[in-house]
């Protein structure tokens, strides 16, 4: 498999790859090819049987600068793209499957590179937010960076990391098309804060206003939009199941696989 973008998901699918025997040639800082090198990629791609990405659209125009600079070299292979469930805007909290429209949303650049990987035939898997170790509500507590935001009905849905591996894992056998990677327990911000601050016996934040958080505006977007990600389809036509159905398991996990190695 050649994986554009070795980043945090895609690292954790390669290592899975790895231990099953596969070989992976990746693009990114921990991987072992430059981007930029042309004739090393298409060398790259020449061998590979599969691949995937991870990279997603870029600057004003939201090119993706796979698409572009290697399009016309995907053909005939197994292709894989992680996406988001931003694609899908604001459903008022709504439950949303992969038959609902798309590019309604602000991620309308991704939208956009969604819709050309499915063109070309690619399993593309639509993710929400995603936590895993090292990047969970434990964490945040623990630095004091977390925040309950006073938004009542405010949900979302998430996906722990090693669950959107065995997703990708399970879909090399899969038809080309959409795929929702997420949990079964949509729940508020506020939820995941206070489930990790019990199980570090801390103090939870104090409920805020939007506008006293001080969020970045990224992250006061992330509040714009409200939705519940439906994970039937990977279920029915994958065969895969979630090892972290819940955020409550999923934060459990890390907490103990951290006091096993003592971090």
């Amino acid at each position: 498999m050649l994986i554009f973008g070795l980043g945090y998901t895609a690292q954790r699918i390669a290592a899975r790859l790895r231990a099953a025997g596969w070989r992976i040639d990746a693009t990114g800082s921990a991987g072992n090819i430059d981007f930029d090198d042309v004739a090393r990629v298409r060398a790259a791609l020449a061998s590979a049987s599969h691949v995937l990405s991870s990279v997603p659209p870029q600057g004003d125009n939201g090119d993706d600068p796979v698409l572009s600079r290697h399009g016309a070299a995907l053909d005939a292979r197994w292709l894989g793209y992680l996406s988001s469930t931003g694609v899908y805007g604001d459903t008022g909290g709504a439950w949303v499957d992969e038959s609902a429209p798309v590019g309604t949303g602000r991620r309308t650049a991704r939208a956009a590179a969604d819709s050309r990987w499915l063109a070309l035939g690619a399993r593309v898997f639509r993710l929400p937010g995603i936590y895993g170790p090292g990047r969970s509500a434990l964490e945040r507590v623990r630095a004091g960076a977390a925040h309950r935001i006073d938004l009542p009905g405010q949900i979302f849905s998430r996906i722990h990391v090693e669950d959107i591996a065995t997703g990708v894992i399970a879909a090399l056998d899969g038809a080309p098309g959409a795929y929702n990677l997420a949990d079964e327990l949509p729940s508020s911000q506020n939820a995941v804060i206070e489930e990790a601050c019990r199980l570090l016996s801390l103090p939870a934040p104090p409920l805020q206003r939007l506008e006293e958080a001080g969020l970045s505006p990224m992250a006061r977007a992330f509040y714009a939009e409200n939705r519940r990600i439906a994970n039937g389809k990977a279920k029915r036509t994958l065969g895969w199941r979630p090892a972290f159905p819940t955020y409550r398991q999923g934060l459990a996990a890390i907490l103990a696989a951290q006091a096993q190695d003592g971090s």
